[in-house]
């Protein structure tokens, strides 16, 4: 391998796989049944069965690079256990291991005060509580976030936020209890990326209002509880805005280079179910008087599924080994890449797949329609394509800009 895996790693993988069997894929279809009858505004009974059994295994907060409270991997080392967990839509949180949480602790891990990881890190880490993550907006482009209109004024001893925000996951949760909100501090700011901060916010703060959940491709809650959340002169105290005014993008940059990382390996544990599914499905039907596996159709679109996926997988660990050598800023470009190719990969995957289904492919029972809704999502979640492919651009063409 050009990455091998540390014994640990081996270990902690063979624990996860095990636990997967056991009790993540029996549990699937409960988990989408849970999701569909109670909606995104309820707790899953299925997950919080599950979440004591994680934990007892050591199986826990796998995410969190060396801070004493998880497993204290590199971020090539947590990949291929994200990508075991990506496998299912059920298992991320049963572990602890779910966006937009695991960013959330992250931040509050590297900027939050003593009081705010008591207060709001402690329960995160225990899974006990849920949080959102407040940037996206309606009325811009979001895709430039030095857009965003939200606001943050200091008043005194407090900041009075207002401003409407969408796909916010989580803020439907009952168990969501803290939202990490990004606004403008300083609009006037020449530096476009200094006008901005990010400040805690308590969920039951006045002036917070959940006003709907959004469907992702018609799901509520599964593969993300998407919302709506209107902050009208909503007044916190100054101690709670994170590592200081302006510097909201400093903060998102680290937030968002390891949770780009997760979101890939996950779509790659998706993309490979989602090849067993396609293999096991044309090896058990016949059309035209022979398997639908000797198709040659079949069998082309099986070869490339297994090329980009393996294609996707280095390409994601280079990142992550990037990322562990010289840093998320100085591996922009890798991250860049592997948030293009590899959604594109996985929608690609999993569109073969609902095509060697048939009819059936297109309902919820096999499973691909919520693998299709997350992979299509994560075009666009962290950052569009778009915006990736420009910014990769830029760093390939910078090199002859001498020439």
């Amino acid at each position: 391998m050009l990455y091998p895996m540390s014994p640990k790693v081996v270990e902690l993988k063979r624990k996860l796989e095990s636990f997967m069997d056991r009790h993540i894929y029996p549990n699937e279809e409960r988990f989408y049944r849970e999701a569909e009858e109670l909606g995104p505004w309820k707790v899953y009974p299925v997950v919080e069965e599950l979440k004591p059994l994680a934990s007892a295994e050591g199986l826990w907060n796998l995410f969190l690079p060396d801070s004493g409270h998880g497993a204290g991997l590199t971020n090539l080392e947590y990949a291929p256990l994200c990508e075991v967990m990506g496998r299912s839509h059920l298992a991320p949180e049963v572990f602890n291991c779910s966006a937009p949480d695991t960013g959330n602790m992250e931040v509050l891990e590297r900027y939050g005060t003593e009081k705010d990881k008591e207060r709001w890190l402690k329960p995160l880490l225990a899974g006990e509580i849920r949080s959102c993550f407040a940037m996206t907006e309606p009325a811009v482009a979001s895709s430039d976030a030095t857009n965003i209109e939200s606001s943050i004024v200091r008043d005194g001893d407090h900041y009075v936020i207002n401003g409407r925000k969408w796909y916010t996951t989580n803020a439907t949760d009952p168990r969501c209890k803290i939202c990490i909100f990004m606004g403008k501090t300083d609009p006037d700011n020449a530096d476009r990326h200094k006008q901005q901060s990010m400040i805690l916010v308590p969920m039951d703060t006045a002036g917070v209002e959940v006003k709907r959940a959004l469907p992702v491709f018609g799901f509520y809650g599964v593969p993300d509880r998407a919302s709506e959340v209107v902050f009208t002169n909503v007044r916190v105290p100054k101690e709670n805005m994170l590592l200081g005014e302006g510097r909201g993008f400093e903060i998102a940059q680290g937030r968002l280079g390891p949770g780009r990382i997760h979101h890939c390996m996950r779509l790659i544990g998706l993309s490979e179910r989602t090849l067993e599914k396609m293999c096991r499905r044309v090896r058990s039907r016949v059309a035209f008087g022979k398997p639908v596996s000797e198709q040659a159709v079949t069998q082309e679109r099986i070869a490339e599924s297994r090329i980009m996926i393996e294609q996707a997988r280095l390409l994601t660990l280079n990142a992550a080994y990037a990322m562990d050598t010289v840093g998320n800023k100085v591996a922009k470009a890798e991250i860049a890449m592997i948030k293009v190719a590899v959604p594109n990969m996985a929608c690609q995957i999993i569109d073969w797949a609902i095509q060697a289904h048939g009819g059936g492919g297109t309902s919820n029972d096999f499973g691909l329609t919520q693998a299709y809704a997350t992979a299509r999502l994560l075009r666009l979640a962290d950052g569009p394509d778009e915006v990736h492919r420009n910014q990769i651009a830029r760093f390939e063409l910078k090199k002859y800009s001498n020439a």
